[in-house]
């Protein structure tokens, strides 16, 4: 295997730069490693490998004064999440009801990106309607987790999590309702962004959505930064955003000074050893950075945060994909299908006032602990991994000897689409003994995003995560 498709995106960029590397021989890298592992990961559902290519070499050209100045990602393999329009490129949302759906615009995420001269290599798989914790779908098949093929990649941008653990892609895009950036970033290894509500131009009617982000997945900090500074900052067609854009720094002070509340085990929520172990470990990492380090209670409930999203979802997400079972039930899968009946269920025994008054005080039990500490470090999700291919209907998960009734409950995530403005950055803390990668979240007081960067770059300079060949997944 080429070290090349592991090569950081920043790292390219310099090597770009200084004619040491052309985007040609990454992209060539990038290729022959999907052609390896594809067969077992299925991370990728659409390939542009031949216009790749083409781009690739007007890359090269540019690097070497023959054509365009380069722009900011312009040579790099970026891997787009099966729900972000592309004009001209399938968007099916992972949905055997759009199959033969062709966008007919690009969504700003993408445009920014293309005009930033990233390269669109491939689409990533995602489960359907974007609307689970996981990725499999009856359209693109079930995508397995590089580090250990029996489970699962997590969701909903499950493919785009995969294929930059398993070196087939150096930068993807995601989108988080609850969790889906932060939730595959944990189980593979990688680099996850949920940026602050109106941060990142979403989608219409969905910019109206507080729950909805999009973001970037990397594998380094610092690529994770690279690629929102291109997706972010106001655009006149989402007048929900925020201005003006926040960049984010490619010198990053460190965290010493900084005061941080660890919670390894938020409200009632069981945590697994092997995740509690690897959190209270990244705290430890933290003190040693220099950073203020104190373990506090955080006074949430499971329930609470289930009904308090369910009923949001009932309202408006899960409205929508209801619509579509209710007409084409049949072509669905059960996942979706259960989410819909459990959401819009959920808010036919409430109303939205009810909800709201959850989410408020789920959010003040945030603020709470934000008021003392400038970060918070908390586990992505509390279970060490999902089986890949299971639907999750009729049964739950097993946390730490506690049956949760419904996998959701083992997600930490949705803490951060009701409080929504907090930035969240999730950082591999570790692997768990079935050799599944944990996260750790890294939550900030609202719109602080540059406090988080810090404080994922501080905890990843001593612990490089994918600098040896020997510390990559599927070697053989």
């Amino acid at each position: 295997m080429s070290d090349l498709c592991y090569l950081p995106a920043t790292e390219a960029l310099r090597r770009f730069r200084e004619r040491s590397l052309s985007p040609v021989e990454l992209m060539e890298a990038v290729i022959a490693r999907a052609e390896t592992v594809e067969p077992t990961v299925n991370a990728l559902c659409v390939t542009y490998f031949d216009e790749a290519l083409a781009a690739a070499r007007a890359a090269e050209d540019a690097y070497m004064d023959r054509g365009e100045a380069p722009r900011p990602l312009t040579g790099l393999p970026i891997a787009v999440k099966d729900e972000l329009p592309v004009a001209g490129q399938p968007c099916s949302g992972g949905s055997l009801l759009y199959a033969d759906e062709i966008a007919d615009h690009s969504a700003t995420v993408a445009e920014r990106i293309l005009a930033a001269g990233g390269i669109v290599h491939a689409r990533t798989t995602t489960p359907e309607f974007s609307c689970a914790g996981f990725t499999h779908s009856r359209l693109w098949g079930v995508t397995r987790n590089p580090w250990n093929p029996e489970f699962a990649v997590g969701g909903s941008s499950g493919g785009s999590g995969a294929a930059l653990a398993a070196g087939t892609a150096a930068l993807a895009t995601g989108s988080d309702i609850g969790g889906s950036v932060r939730i595959p970033a944990s189980f593979n290894g990688v680099v996850g962004f949920k940026p602050p509500f109106g941060r990142v131009p979403e989608e219409p009617p969905y910019n109206l959505d507080q729950y909805c982000h999009e973001g970037p997945l990397a594998r380094t900090v610092a690529d994770c930064a690279l690629l929102q500074n291109v997706i972010a900052g106001p655009h006149p067609r989402d007048l929900v955003c925020v201005a003006p854009k926040l960049e984010i720094p490619e010198e990053l002070d460190g965290v010493a000074g900084l005061t941080a509340a660890l919670v390894v085990a938020p409200g009632d929520w069981p945590v697994d050893p092997d995740v509690a172990a690897n959190t209270r470990a990244a705290a430890e990492a933290f003190r040693e950075a220099g950073a203020t380090v104190e373990e506090v209670e955080l006074e949430v409930r499971r329930e609470d945060v289930r009904r308090a999203a369910y009923i949001h979802f009932g309202a408006n997400f899960g409205a929508d994909i209801m619509a579509e079972a209710q007409a084409h039930g049949d072509l669905m899968t059960p996942y979706a299908l259960k989410m819909a009946e459990d959401t819009v269920a959920a808010l036919r025994g409430a109303t939205v006032a009810e909800g709201l008054a959850l989410e408020a005080r789920i959010m003040e039990a945030i603020a709470d602990v934000l008021a003392g500490h400038e970060l918070m470090l908390m586990p992505t999700v509390v279970t060490r991994g999902l089986i890949a291919g299971d639907d999750y209907v009729g049964h739950g998960v097993t946390v730490g000897g506690v049956d949760l009734a419904d996998y959701f409950e083992s997600l930490l995530t949705p803490l951060f689409n009701i409080a929504s403005r907090c930035p969240v950055l999730n950082v591999p803390s570790g692997f768990a003994d079935n050799g599944v990668p944990t996260g750790l979240q890294i939550v900030g007081r609202p719109y602080e995003d540059v406090t988080v960067f810090r404080a994922g770059a501080a905890f990843e300079r001593p612990r490089p995560w994918l600098d040896a060949p020997e510390r990559r997944p599927l070697q053989g």
